[in-house]
């Protein structure tokens, strides 16, 4: 997608598209209302800057849409595919992260009340296995402060992922 089609969508629309990025109401509302944007750079800032003031309340409204870490994401919609993309590294994990992982989930659930949440793209299963049982040894507080701050990186990450690929080609060099 084009910047100037995301700012010619309809605010219906456009919320569609904003929505995959981060399911929280009042964020998807002000990223629409905030059109034209100068770039996606601009665009990514002004989002960043709305995401540092999410709430409790804002992560818990967005973990619907996100599966655990190594589960079969299902679904056909845009965000099944953001998350089957972004945990593609669990397709090689070897049998102990996988069996760690599953294990560091139900553990995090019973402790958080919630999803494992963490920026999956660019992290190995290893990583991923690592920072869930880092992250298990949080209070309360703090690691919903950190997992408010993967939500963010991850919904950066998928808003300049929808622009990523409507970047006009270099010019070739003349011969």
């Amino acid at each position: 997608m084009h910047l100037q089609d995301f700012h010619a969508l309809d605010d219906a629309d456009a919320a569609g598209v904003v929505r995959v990025w981060a399911d929280i109401p009042g964020w998807v509302d002000a990223i629409v209302a905030g059109r034209p944007y100068a770039s996606v750079d601009a665009l990514a800032s002004c989002g960043g800057d709305l995401a540092s003031a999410w709430s409790p309340d804002d992560l818990e409204a967005a973990l619907h849409a996100h599966p655990r870490i190594g589960a079969r994401v299902s679904g056909d919609g845009a965000e099944a595919r953001a998350s089957r993309r972004e945990q593609g590294a669990m397709a090689s994990a070897d049998d102990d992260d996988i069996a760690a992982i599953a294990a560091g989930n139900a553990a995090y659930e019973q402790r958080f009340g919630r999803v494992f949440l963490i920026r999956a793209a660019g992290r190995t299963p290893g990583e991923m296995r690592a920072e869930l049982e880092r992250r298990l040894t949080n209070d309360p507080d703090a690691e919903t402060i950190e997992a408010t701050r993967q939500l963010a990186e991850i919904a950066l990450l998928r808003l300049r992922g929808t622009f990523a690929d409507a970047a006009p080609a270099e010019p070739e060099a003349a011969e």
